[in-house]
């Protein structure tokens, strides 16, 4: 470079951020050492900010967009610089580095370990996994310099964006385990998760200069343990619904199950007494459900010689929907509501 090349070099420079990328979140300038030649001029585009610093500490922070000529433009931070950057020599090297103001939209998030906590309305373990995005912007570029970029050149998204979801896992987990939603009312109170979680974070991360916008709770997976323990319930439910058709309790319900796995024990001739006894006692309590036998239970140990029950005169509408609800309950065979069926309508 001649001599006339090193002089003109000290009079123009344009600092501005090209092929600016959205991939990155902060970038530090770098023209000729870092250096602000006279009559220089700033480039700001919309939606970008410019943070000086002049020998490692922070002197300006600049959020306009526009064309600003240092010699003549009257705004704040060149006024400051100047003070330190007497006739534009050399040596006086200030860190330029731009910056996106913008929201960076829907940031994938989720929980790399599961979310653990107590039912509260069944009170049994839960643990799942949770995915969703969120959007973020920087409202105070110094403070998330200063704690978050450091002396990296150049701070992309994702960094940012692992940054962020590092910092509230936790928060999500005890929000999970606060909120009192059984794993039943989860997914239809996700709207509700997720804007207590952004509340609950606002004071996290706004010392680190940034701001949450939006968060959203996408959708939760269980473990398999969960889903065994849920589908067990899912099962006892619909067995006590059965039981309630029926005209029967639950605890009566599982008598009869008992009774009825006892009728096909084929174990030798022990067995065989059990299951002679226990289909007696089946039959008496299937004519006692029949019959509306307050307690039927009571009505199958009368007939297994321990106890003894009366029956209450039903219509035999009463009895033949009482005999189906049985069958849809899977508590006796076709064959035996076809022969029950035959009885009642005999008897008319």
């Amino acid at each position: 470079m001649g001599l006339w090349d090193g002089i003109k070099g000290q009079f123009r420079s344009v600092i501005e951020w090209e092929n600016a990328s959205k991939a990155n979140l902060f970038e530090q300038w770098t023209e000729n050492g870092d250096e602000v030649k006279n009559a220089s001029k700033l480039i700001v585009k919309p939606g970008q900010g410019v943070i000086f610093l002049y020998e490692g500490k922070i002197e300006a922070v600049h959020t306009e967009e526009g064309m600003f000529d240092l010699e003549t433009a009257n705004i704040p931070f060149w006024t400051t610089i100047t003070k330190f950057m007497q006739a534009f020599e050399s040596e006086h090297k200030v860190g330029v580095y731009f910056f996106w103001r913008t929201q960076f939209l829907d940031q994938k998030w989720g929980t790399a370990a599961p979310i653990k906590y107590d039912d509260p309305v069944y009170n049994f373990p839960v643990s799942l996994r949770a995915h969703g995005n969120f959007t973020f912007q920087i409202t105070k570029p110094e403070f998330f310099f200063v704690q978050v970029v450091g002396s990296e050149r150049i701070f992309p998204v994702e960094q940012a964006r692992r940054v962020i979801t590092d910092r509230f896992i936790q928060q999500l987990s005890d929000l999970f385990a606060e909120a009192g939603h059984s794993y039943a009312e989860i997914d239809k109170n996700r709207n509700e998760l997720s804007a207590a979680l952004r509340e609950a974070l606002t004071p996290v991360f706004d010392p680190l200069g940034f701001l949450m916008n939006d968060f959203r709770i996408e959708g939760t997976d269980f473990d398999q343990d969960t889903q065994a323990r849920i589908a067990k319930i899912a099962d006892m439910t619909a067995e006590a619904e059965a039981a309630k058709r029926a005209g029967i309790s639950y605890a009566e319900m599982q008598q009869l199950h008992a009774l009825r796995d006892a009728a096909k024990n084929e174990g030798g001739m022990a067995g065989a007494g059990v299951g002679l006894g226990a289909g007696v006692g089946l039959g008496q309590v299937f004519a006692a459900g029949m019959m509306g036998t307050p307690n039927a239970a009571a009505a199958g140990a009368a007939a297994a010689g321990t106890g003894t029950g009366t029956a209450e005169d039903v219509s035999p509408t009463a009895r033949l929907q009482k005999l189906k609800d049985m069958l849809d309950a899977e508590l006796i065979s076709q064959d035996e509501f076809d022969k029950k069926k035959s009885e009642i309508l005999a008897a008319l």
